[in-house]
């Protein structure tokens, strides 16, 4: 194989779209931090780096179904483990703006996606064939599945959510409820490929397309909730 992808071939053509799809969503969040005011310019450049990751990361995963025809599992969790952090970070940064926040939210945040992706990881190489250690693959599904819980937790009836509901200003409150409502409706498709993908009527096709989507929606509206709230006239009058 050579790389170049059958027109047939919609899991690889949707590798190709979701690439530059990225890449504009990344064009478009830098140079929109000219218009954003004080502390959203970092979270519109944290924003830029989440899509800009993902976006070198899909022009590799697209090389490897197109040779290959094989999930490119490495790639997507080496991106997943740099952007979801990164998303992660977002939240705490809409907080820090508006009230003192302590590190251990932060922290607990944190690990709890990292074992989320770690958990996944796990269950997907152990089911290879050839991998060189065995997981069971529902196994490290409910423990994905239950930090993942505790963030949705954290964020809607946790330290989180008094943070924003007490402090927050229009803007933020909107970034925040928008963010959240992606890691509980838009973060969901994600097992749900998990599922389709390892189940008895899985595929490799069915896996990647639904992770793919994901990926689109998720990186990409995650960006443009903070690029709306970031400019928008109350973000303005508070910075």
């Amino acid at each position: 194989m050579d790389g170049q992808l059958n027109p047939s071939d919609f899991v690889g053509m949707s590798f190709w779209i979701i690439s530059a799809a990225m890449v504009a969503a990344t064009f478009f969040f830098w140079v929109e931090r000219d218009r954003a005011v004080g502390k959203w310019k970092t979270s519109l450049t944290v924003a830029a780096m989440v899509t800009g990751i993902a976006a070198i990361h899909y022009f590799y995963m697209r090389g490897v179904w197109a040779d290959t025809g094989t999930s490119p599992l490495v790639f997507r969790y080496v991106d997943w483990l740099l952007t979801v952090p990164l998303q992660i970070i977002e939240f705490y940064l809409i907080l820090a703006a508006i009230a003192v926040v302590g590190a251990a939210l932060f922290w607990r945040l944190m690990i709890a996606s990292v074992v989320m992706l770690v958990a996944g990881y796990l269950g997907e190489v152990g089911t290879m064939e050839g991998a060189t250690f065995s997981v069971n693959v529902w196994g490290a599904f409910i423990v994905g599945m239950a930090a993942w819980i505790y963030i949705i937790y954290e964020i809607f009836v946790g330290e989180a959510s008094k943070i924003s509901a007490e402090n927050g200003t229009e803007a933020s409150k909107t970034a925040f409820n928008a963010l959240r409502l992606i890691v509980t409706v838009g973060w969901a498709i994600y097992p749900l490929g998990y599922v389709l993908g390892y189940s008895g009527a899985g595929s490799p096709e069915a896996l990647n397309i639904i992770y793919n989507l994901a990926d689109f929606v998720n990186k990409i509206a995650f960006g443009v909730v903070i690029w709306a709230a970031a400019t928008s006239s109350s973000a303005t009058e508070t910075a």
